[in-house]
């Protein structure tokens, strides 16, 4: 696979110093990179080796001051060792497959592209007004909607249904059996008793570097878009419902369900078989323990959430009222027991 810098550094959110335009096939440690590979310097004790490396390519800090001259072509960002690893995330899944060309039987619209570099295994299906990037790899039975956009590097494995309208960005990865951009669970009732059906006509977008696990499904918003922040991690068997807004860098383990409208924030965490309620908002950095039901807004950064029971509500109300006063209350039980000890002396 080959990439040029200036398509790398627009993934990485980097600026580039140097020729952008060589391409770029492999990537190396810094002291051993040649022509051709991607290294990066996150750590000062190594920077000796960018005055000396052949590599075309250096990730490196926003911050850093060169004080030789160098021959490298460099990527400025704010991270270069999560930067980096992102890149060895991609690498991974793609060279393990190995896989390149088009198998038959299968089928591309005429009016759909597709870039250099890429699969399409045997009976996947791609509709029409596609643009689909450089090394893009599709895997059979794969279902690829209308007017889907699929960032360079991108995997969708096999099985796995994307619908019409979605855009997915560079090097993301959807896994076998997923579902993205499926119709959300919108019914109106009706004064009969009965329900009906509120056309979803929005779509969902996967920024950079996002992983759908497998299995895992993604509902279109009603309108505008459902979206996945860049480096956003989705396990196996995670429900996302209409216009759910997930921000960068969060990861949801497997069975965990978050309904329509919700918001979580940047690096946040939610273990496996956590619930989320509709319209909800989840600050940034917050972790939601296992088997734990979010139903209000957390405003407050950094927080660990526990704890899920369902029973009458107004029981409830009282009881969580009763539980947030206990170590008050045990306070007290503590402060009575040590003046009924002191009164009780002879």
């Amino acid at each position: 696979m080959e990439f040029t810098i200036q398509q790398i550094a627009e993934v990485l959110n980097g600026s580039v110093e140097g020729d952008a335009t060589q391409r770029i096939s492999s990537l190396a440690k810094i002291e051993e990179a040649q022509a051709g590979s991607l290294t990066f310097l996150s750590n000062a004790k190594y920077e000796a080796f960018l005055y000396e490396t052949k590599a075309s390519v250096v990730i490196v800090a926003r911050t850093l001051e060169l004080r030789h001259a160098i021959n490298s072509a460099l990527i400025r960002v704010d991270d270069p060792y999560s930067a980096f690893s992102q890149l060895l995330e991609f690498y991974a899944q793609a060279t393990r497959t190995g896989k390149r060309g088009v198998e038959q039987p299968s089928f591309m619209a005429e009016t759909s592209e597709i870039g250099p570099g890429h699969y399409r295994g045997a009976f996947s299906y791609i509709g029409e007004n596609c643009k689909l990037g450089e090394n893009v790899l599709i895997f059979p039975q794969a279902y690829i909607g209308d007017r889907v956009t699929i960032g360079a590097g991108s995997i969708i494995h096999a099985g796995a249904r994307i619908y019409a309208d979605t855009v997915i960005g560079q090097f993301c990865v959807v896994k076998a059996g997923a579902v993205v951009g499926t119709d959300g669970f919108g019914f109106a009732p009706q004064p009969d008793g009965s329900y009906k059906a509120i056309p979803q006509i929005g779509n969902v977008v996967l920024e950079d570097f996002v992983s759908i696990g497998a299995n895992a499904t993604i509902d279109c918003a009603t309108l505008g878009s459902t979206r996945i922040g860049r480096g956003s991690k989705i396990d196996n068997l995670v429900q996302l419902a209409h216009n759910v807004e997930i921000g960068q860098h969060t990861v949801i383990a497997s069975q965990s369900g978050i309904a329509g409208s919700a918001k979580i924030g940047d690096h946040c965490v939610l273990a496996g078989q956590v619930g989320m309620a509709g319209h909800v908002t989840l600050a940034n950095r917050t972790t939601v323990t296992a088997q734990s039901g979010v139903g209000k807004n957390v405003k407050q950064e950094g927080l660990i959430l526990q704890g899920s029971t369902a029973f009458d509500f107004k029981q409830n109300q009282r009881a969580q009222i009763v539980f947030r006063r206990l170590p008050e209350l045990e306070h007290r039980v503590e402060r009575l027991e040590k003046a009924k000890s002191t009164t009780e002396k002879p």
